[in-house]
């Protein structure tokens, strides 16, 4: 199975021997970050330092000119990746034999939230996410496509990995963040992530709701839940607390909203794009959750995109839906954890990906060759090597 690692242009640029180590781990592709959000990483084998602080969601090129007199644009990256930092490490990956395919964030942005109030998702309780643009609003769609094919499209990159095409919600890692203290089951997640913003109203107007209707309904059907009562059960779930009615409204605003930014990003990726240039979305097949991993319609997407990424720290049972659609070519990536101290097990590796390819995974990623101790890169090394 072709392998591919996630990498920060920080674990590369500075460190002469970062891209022949990512090599010798036997992938075959470096997936690295070219647009990403605000984070703080370990960089363990790093000669000049082991914290780098992204202190802002940033492009980690030198961004052109379309996004001149544009209230809505890309943040430059401060001194924790500065100048072309991508441009950079591409070269040293390229140089150690690895394709290198560009990794875009896109709807993930607590600056954009915090510069423009106006952009994020808003709840029920008119509280706002910073960290959340809504995607229904026209300016932040028409940001999203451009920094999609900005970021995506660099130069000698064979292909992209788009994350959070689609609607953030409440789950967040957040600093200090203190949201745990009433467990919100699969239902009450997508409460507490509907958006109400202008944009939203009217969108729900459309469905045939009345949306301050709707945000009362909403927090009426989370009253028991902050009260310690279940909200699990998934779409179900949301039925029961909303309405069926309330819920197909809802859901249906918000997949047509998500449907078409992605087949919007994904043309204009391509337009801009070299032939045979691959175009990978980060999704996750239940098209009403939220998260980097975009909520789609499996068969919708796969008819969009040339293929998904799934992620599989959990198990491997969401690889199953996308390879049910039986399309040929597409690419079915699954996604796995090799940090030990972030939850992966890299020494189940082999296992794993063996269980992925008998439920249809044409690929392997690996999160993440920068963050991982030295330890569990041997254990990839083996498990690859195996493969």
């Amino acid at each position: 199975m072709k392998a591919s690692a996630f990498v920060y242009p920080w674990d590369v640029n500075g460190d002469p021997e970062a891209g022949a180590r990512i090599a010798e781990l036997g992938v075959q592709q470096a997936t690295l970050a070219s647009a990403y959000h605000s984070t703080r990483a370990l960089t363990p084998r790093h000669p000049r330092h082991r914290i780098v602080t992204a202190e802002h969601a940033a492009v980690l090129y030198p961004p052109d000119n379309r996004w001149q007199g544009r209230e809505l644009k890309p943040y430059a990256a401060g001194d924790w990746a500065p100048g072309d930092a991508y441009g950079e490490a591409a070269a040293a990956l390229a140089d150690a034999g690895l394709d290198v395919h560009t990794w875009v964030v896109l709807a993930h942005n607590s600056r954009l939230g915090a510069d423009h109030p106006d952009t994020s998702v808003v709840n029920a309780y008119g509280d706002h996410y910073p960290w959340a643009p809504c995607i229904a609003q026209p300016a932040t769609r028409a940001y999203l496509v451009d920094l999609a094919t900005e970021a995506a499209v660099r130069p000698g990159a064979r292909g992209t990995e788009l994350e959070s095409l689609g609607w953030y919600g409440l789950t967040h890692l957040h600093a200090h963040d203190k949201t745990a203290g009433v467990g919100l089951g699969d239902a009450a997640q997508f409460l507490m992530s509907l958006c109400f913003c202008s944009t939203c109203q009217e969108g729900y107007g459309e469905q045939g709701l009345d949306a301050e209707e709707l945000a009362a309904v909403v927090r009426a059907a989370l009253e028991p839940v902050w009260q310690g009562a279940p909200s699990d059960g998934g779409w179900a779930g949301v039925e029961k607390l909303l309405g069926e009615a309330n819920a197909t409204a809802t859901r249906a605003w918000r997949d047509e909203r998500a449907r078409t930014l992605q087949e919007t990003a994904v043309a204009a990726v391509r337009a801009a794009a070299p032939a045979d240039f691959q175009v990978l979305l980060h999704a996750d097949p239940v098209s009403y959750h939220c998260g980097a991993n975009a909520g789609v319609d499996p068969g919708h997407i796969l008819s969009v995109a040339d293929g998904v990424v799934v992620p599989c720290a959990g198990g491997t049972g969401l690889l199953t839906p996308f390879a049910e659609q039986g399309v040929d070519g597409a690419v079915l990536a699954a996604n796995f954890t090799v940090v030990s101290g972030m939850g992966g097990r890299p020494g189940s590796l082999a296992t794993d990906a063996e269980r992925a390819r008998d439920l249809g995974a044409s690929e392997l990623r690996l999160y993440h060759a920068g963050l991982a101790s030295e330890g569990d890169l041997v254990r990839v090394r083996e498990a690859l090597g195996g493969l």
